[in-house]
């Protein structure tokens, strides 16, 4: 990506005035060049105050943002771009991100660099479903819907997934304090011997012997529910509410789906690589025990990858709805897929939500999330 660095733009008085009335200002020296360290600052130490310089220089000809994987994420374009100061600081940082928010005040994008210590930040992939992934869990035929809610769009998914989210992974495991995945469905036996979990760490037998489990009972699933109907009743006043109420746009229940399917144990999908000290995260327990155990295990900062952006990612127990309540939250914007009806490409979907989110959320990039040497 072309760097480019931040210069004071000539900016007519009345918008110098609205800016200082919002509290926003713009600052005179250049700041530095993206991915290049911020400016010096002291680091700041765990339960210190500090007070926040929000001054914000223009971006000259600023390169998009997001577009790295074109194929799965449309770029990022907004011409009015400022960088900030430095926001996240923390005393001996070994991890520096990069990110991004859209203000309507300011009138654009601001860029924030910040600086984190990696023993302090978890790795959270929202909804990793292993399904169509020859794990056993299908997509039920002839209607039955799931995930993405086609084969084919699952199996694109899963290509983001392998392409995407699981170098990442490897990049932040074994540095991060934690990475997590959030799965649907009961606390099982059979999954809490498959994956570490809060409460217990599965031996190797344990993990194999769970492993056989869970591909069994996926197995013996019939994965075939009704046809389509063929006739519906409409009446002569409202024949419009008649046909969706009895043929919606999405029917993920027993009549397509067939009786039992949200109750199998749903495992993390086969694109991702699991290292046993990786941590489920049951979505059914709800948002409190997660806080907990990221709380007492020191964990200030989560990174945050996964599926559906424009639901699962925003809204189920891992969402950033929840953690960014207690935790500083970091989106990455390429590393996850909003669901794309009535298309063929989850790019423009995908950026429309990250778009949205970014009014109240910090979002990054995978590229942008470096550790320092």
């Amino acid at each position: 990506m072309t760097r480019s660095r931040c210069v004071v733009q000539t900016i007519p008085l009345l918008s110098m005035i609205a800016l200082a009335a919002a509290g926003i200002w713009l600052q005179s020296e250049p700041a530095p060049a993206r991915g290049e360290p911020p400016l010096a600052a002291k680091p700041q130490a765990a339960g210190e105050a500090r007070k926040y310089s929000n001054k914000l220089t223009p971006i000259e000809n600023p390169a998009p943002l997001l577009s790295d994987y074109p194929e799965f994420v449309q770029p990022i374009v907004e011409s009015r771009r400022f960088e900030a100061p430095i926001l996240v600081d923390d005393d001996g940082a070994d991890l520096e991100i990069r990110a991004w928010r859209f203000s309507y005040n300011a009138r654009g994008i601001i860029e924030i660099p910040n600086r984190l210590r990696s023993s302090d930040t978890a790795v959270i992939m929202v909804h990793p479903w292993g399904i169509d992934d020859d794990q056993g869990w299908r997509t039920p035929q002839p209607a039955g819907v799931a995930d993405f809610c086609t084969e084919e769009k699952n199996h694109l998914a899963g290509r983001h997934t392998k392409e995407v989210i699981d170098p990442f992974l490897q990049k932040m495991r074994g540095k991060a304090a934690f990475i997590m995945y959030s799965l649907i469905g009961q606390k099982d036996e059979l999954r809490s011997k498959m994956y570490r979990t809060f409460s217990h760490r599965p031996s190797a037998a344990e993990r194999a012997a769970a492993t056989k489990g869970v591909h069994a009972k996926l197995a013996s699933f019939e994965y075939k529910g009704d046809p389509l109907p063929q006739e519906l009743t409409l009446s002569t006043d409202t024949p419009v509410i008649d046909y969706f109420k009895q043929f919606p746009g999405l029917d993920a229940g027993p009549k397509f789906n067939n009786k039992g399917f949200w109750e199998l144990p749903v495992p993390v999908t086969s694109d991702i690589t699991v290292h046993p000290d990786d941590v489920l995260i049951f979505d059914v327990e709800g948002y409190k025990p997660l806080k907990e155990f990221l709380k007492n295990a020191g964990v200030r900062h989560v990174i945050l990858v996964g599926y559906a952006t424009d639901m699962c990612f925003c809204k189920t127990t891992a969402g950033y709805e929840n953690l960014s309540k207690d935790f500083n939250v970091f989106l990455v914007g390429d590393a996850t897929l909003a669901t794309y009806p009535a298309n063929n490409t989850p790019k423009y979907a995908t950026n429309a939500h990250i778009s949205f989110a970014s009014i109240n959320q910090l979002v990054t990039q995978v590229s942008w999330v470096k550790f320092t040497k």
